[in-house]
């Protein structure tokens, strides 16, 4: 889940919860729409809308919730209800009933909402560890959540990038070109390997990689950025090779590398460092 999904969520649970339902209502929804594995979302909404009276609304919200998590006795007792207050009692009573006759669960048998959430708190868990630099506790949790839910896009990547920041590089290029091949149009995995071939020392396979998120996204901006950066630092070196003194115009290169904080700000952590990383370099090298 990103930043902005959780700080919806957390700000649409708080009014929720203060019962004012008209402020928690727009966030809520936002979450749904971008989030759709929220069964806890999607009752609140149910309970919203039986709040104001549409109860047919709230019979979707409350049929959605069960639908991610079938074991959800509350929202199974509001959905029996709604089907009560509009007349299908036939139907209230077989939700009624399936929401006091479960049978034991195994071990692992983690419903998705539940195991959604779980690996959420484990990737949050390891963000805590790397804001301490405790890096292998950070990666512990970062593989606890990943085991849970294997194809988090979102997740494999961070835990690239975690990898990278703690040295590994081979081991962080494994994890990025695995998002890439089972997630081809995931651009910040994709902005992410460029970087780590970057910090590896290979700018040749960072160009590749930036120059193919342009050929299919030309407006991309953190990606165009990174890619003049290392197109002139190649130009510098081949030159440098040749014995040329090459001339680079000094307000186009400051263009180029005081980019806006929200150029890069959707990315995901790392990517702001690596930019400050890698500018001081690109001064050096330019000035020699």
């Amino acid at each position: 889940m990103d930043k902005e999904t959780q700080l919806r969520l957390e700000r649409g649970r708080e009014y929720y919860a203060n019962r004012e339902y008209d402020k928690a209502e727009p966030y809520l929804l936002k979450v749904a729409e971008s989030e759709s594995g929220f069964a806890d979302v999607m009752n609140m909404l149910g309970i919203i809308y039986h709040d104001r009276g549409q109860v047919s609304l709230a019979q979707e919200y409350f049929e959605k919730a069960l639908r991610l998590n079938p074991r959800y006795t509350e929202a199974a007792l509001n959905l029996s209800v709604a089907y009560n207050e509009q007349g299908m009692y036939a139907k209230a009573k077989t939700v009624h009933d399936h929401a006091t006759d479960f049978s034991p669960r195994q071990d692992n048998d983690i419903e998705p909402y539940a195991r959604g959430k779980l690996t959420n708190m484990h990737a949050e868990l390891g963000h805590a560890y790397l804001d301490l630099q405790m890096f292998d506790n950070a990666i512990e949790q970062y593989q606890t959540a990943l085991k849970l839910s294997p194809d988090f896009a979102d997740i494999h990547t961070q835990l690239g990038q975690l990898y990278r920041d703690a040295g590994q590089q081979d081991q962080a290029v494994t994890v990025l070109e695995t998002v890439k091949e089972k997630h081809p149009e995931y651009t910040p995995a994709l902005i992410s390997l460029g970087v780590t071939y970057f910090s590896k020392g290979d700018k040749k396979a960072a160009e590749k990689q930036w120059q193919s998120i342009i050929d299919r996204d030309p407006d991309n901006r953190t990606a165009g950025m990174y890619l003049r950066m290392v197109k002139q630092m190649l130009a510098q070196e081949e030159a440098d090779a040749e014995g040329i003194h090459l001339e680079v115009d000094e307000s186009s290169s400051k263009k180029t590398i005081q980019t806006p904080q929200e150029e890069t700000s959707f990315s995901f952590e790392g990517e702001q460092a690596a930019v400050e990383s890698v500018v001081p370099s690109f001064l050096s090298d330019k000035k020699d």
